[in-house]
């Protein structure tokens, strides 16, 4: 049987009934590789510039690097729900210029954005979904807001903070986000927010409460430098490339490689 196209109805459907499962994927043979295993939700996360392209943080990737990737992404026409992040600085500016930067990433192809932040984007947030483009909310910790965090550490610790959560999340709920992805924050907070809001919660080191869980597909596969500690490695597939590679340098340097059965006049 055909598996289902995944759409924003799904994730709202899915809502106390069936957990969400959501990976990255940052190019076309990995959004083949992760839709094929059945993933519900693929994000084009700006965490490409971590772990794809080398950065420190987030910070630097721009608009024209996520539309690179998110059109490679697309062309695996996944069923899977393709969202898209609003990278730093296409969206804080105003409705605007995130309605401009969200329809360039959904004529590339995302059919959904996820901007990070609660209550201080609650217009954003009601202007891209007033304009018919699906908004995934991001409350927690935010990655692009790492310099005046002061790194990325778990928030939500004080009680202050743990409403504030829920008051970002009920914000984002009424602006019209069909999903909340829930980044480093204590599990009961999490749960707290699950509970409390309508529709589906994604955890990211957010515990085991949540509607759904995402990771970052590098550190899944053991690709990943510094993996955070709430990440776990399904594969050490680092290894098997570096003895991969290994052996096709050693082949060469003996002259095994190519042998007759590769190489024809």
């Amino acid at each position: 049987m055909e598996r289902r196209k995944i759409t924003v109805q799904t994730f709202l459907n899915m809502k106390g009934r069936e957990k969400i499962a959501m990976l990255t994927a940052y190019d076309y043979p990995s959004a083949l590789l992760v839709d094929a295993a059945g993933v519900d939700g693929i994000l084009v996360g700006d965490s490409l510039g971590m772990v794809v392209l080398g950065y420190e943080n987030t910070l630097k990737v721009t608009l024209a690097d996520m539309l690179i990737h998110v059109a490679a992404v697309a062309r695996a026409r996944p069923k899977a729900l393709l969202v898209a992040d609003m990278p730093f600085m296409t969206y804080e500016t105003g409705p605007r210029d995130a309605l401009r930067a969200a329809a360039k990433l959904v004529r590339a192809g995302a059919e959904a954005v996820k901007p990070e932040g609660g209550q201080e984007i609650f217009d954003v947030v009601e202007r891209l979904v007033k304009a018919g483009i699906p908004v995934m909310g991001h409350i927690g910790l935010n990655p692009q807001r790492v310099l005046a965090l002061g790194g990325f550490k778990l928030v939500g610790k004080t009680e202050e903070q743990a409403k504030k959560i829920e008051e970002d999340a009920r914000a984002l709920q009424e602006a019209g986000a069909f999903a909340l992805v829930i980044e480093s924050v204590p599990a009961g907070v999490a749960k707290r927010v699950t509970e409390s809001v309508k529709i589906p919660t994604i955890c990211i080191g957010g515990g085991p409460h949540c509607d759904g869980q995402i990771l970052v597909l590098h550190d899944v596969l053991g690709l990943s430098q510094r993996p955070p500690s709430f990440a776990k490695r399904y594969a050490d597939i680092a290894s098997a490339i570096r003895d991969a590679v290994g052996r096709y340098v050693d082949e060469v340097k003996r002259g095994v490689f190519p042998s007759p059965e590769y190489y024809k006049e």
